[in-house]
């Protein structure tokens, strides 16, 4: 059980607070409900652009890094399709540099041309480096609009166009920023050994006089359900043929998110899986072969990809993948199966959540969809699922008209 204390500010920030006495640190995590699907879709990256010019200095703090550094603390960030997360990790003696420093930057980033010129140029690197130039980098670049038509979804966190990022103006970056990073639209979490009688206060004094501005109102289209295969081949000059099958899946709140992971971490999460020992150890037909959900807020993907062996053919791995996803969906899973499972899935989330700091993301993440204490509640969730539920989502969504598949053919 992960207790937690909540309130909000006068001016809309969500505040989240876990007391641990165990430890010497604090975390500092503060959640923006802005991510890659609420940019223009003329104008992606841009969650991600500002990821990085975040630490590229605000109004009374010239460099963010160095000042933690001095107080013993680190710090990171991460943007996804739905969020965007920051945090520090420092010693619980110097907590108010920390939130001296998120604060100052909630309030107002320094919007200096060198800044925006220096992230700019980083970002444009991460999208040659990881997406462009890397094997197999650029799988979501196209698999995203092969799986999305409308939802914008479509396009992965780096952006659409790395020609959206070059052609960033500073007017652009400007109103992004007074549009999502307010308190309306933010929730801060302080997690460790903070002192309980002045966290409070000094959350009040750095950040009750941000003007709250407005949550955005979001007002995304839906995705149509799909109702024909899609298919596409690229070649690239990777290792080995590869192959990812995307199903469309229930959004994060709908019970079948649960049933999914579930799903997929019986099929295809390690050597014991279904898929492993089916094509893998018997029918020697891939090299390796995983099954994951995206975690989508709106509705996901169920996704299961991997490797070909050499001398092994697209149409052969597709009959076999298909028999056995239809086993799946006529036999389900034995009640020990689904036990284990579940067992499993239980363990990585007590190991999961002992560390500080995916404790304070998991709250806010929680209080993002609606109540932190679903932080509790989860596990409850996955020990009410059934072979009958398992049985009715596979059937629901294991179907090819409702699969988008993307293989990459190596280069002769």
């Amino acid at each position: 059980m992960i207790e937690f204390e909540r309130y909000t500010l006068k001016n809309g920030l969500k505040v989240l607070l876990h007391h641990d006495k165990t430890t010497p640190m604090v975390v500092v995590n503060t959640l923006y409900d802005v991510g890659a699907r609420d940019e223009l879709e003329d104008k992606t990256g841009f969650a991600h652009l500002f990821e990085h010019l975040m630490f590229g200095g605000s109004l009374h703090v010239k460099d963010f890094d160095q000042e933690l550094q001095k107080a013993g603390g680190e710090s990171n960030a991460f943007t996804s399709n739905d969020i965007t997360n920051y945090y520090e990790i420092i010693p619980a003696i110097n907590i108010e540099t920390a939130l001296w420093l998120e604060s100052d930057r909630m309030l107002s980033l320094a919007f200096t041309d060198k800044s925006l010129e220096v992230q700019r140029s980083v970002v444009i690197e991460e999208f040659k480096q990881r997406y462009l130039n890397q094997p197999y980098g650029d799988v979501w670049l196209e698999l995203r609009p092969l799986a999305y038509l409308k939802h914008p979804y479509r396009w992965a966190t780096i952006g659409k166009d790395i020609s959206h990022i070059e052609e960033a103006e500073m007017s652009d970056v400007k109103k992004f920023f007074k549009k999502f990073y307010c308190p309306s639209n933010a929730i801060l979490c302080v997690s460790g050994n903070f002192d309980s009688g002045t966290i409070k206060d000094l959350i009040e004094k750095y950040y009750g006089t941000i003007p709250g501005g407005k949550k955005p109102a979001r007002l995304l289209p839906m995705e149509p359900t799909q109702e024909e295969f899609r298919e596409k081949s690229i070649q690239r000059d990777v290792s080995a043929d590869a192959f990812y099958y995307a199903f469309h899946m229930s959004e994060r709140k709908n019970i079948g998110y649960y049933i999914a992971d579930l799903l997929s971490d019986a099929i295809g999460k390690d050597q014991s899986s279904l898929l492993n020992i089916a094509l893998k150890k018997e029918q020697t037909l891939v090299s390796e072969i995983n099954a994951f959900i995206t975690g989508s807020l709106d509705h996901g993907l169920f996704l299961i990809t991997g490797k070909l062996l050499e001398g092994v053919d697209f149409a052969t791995l597709d009959n076999a993948l298909w028999r056995e996803l239809e086993k799946i969906k006529v036999e389900g899973f034995t009640d020990r199966k689904l036990n284990s499972l579940k067992n499993k899935l239980s363990t990585a989330k007590a190991f999961q959540e002992q560390g500080l700091l995916n404790k304070s993301i998991s709250l806010c993440m929680f209080e993002l969809l609606g109540d932190a204490n679903g932080i509790n509640e989860e596990i409850q969730i996955y020990n009410g699922i059934e072979n009958t539920d398992v049985l009715n989502f596979a059937n629901s969504i294991l179907k090819r008209e409702n699969c988008s598949l993307l293989k990459i053919n190596k280069t002769k």
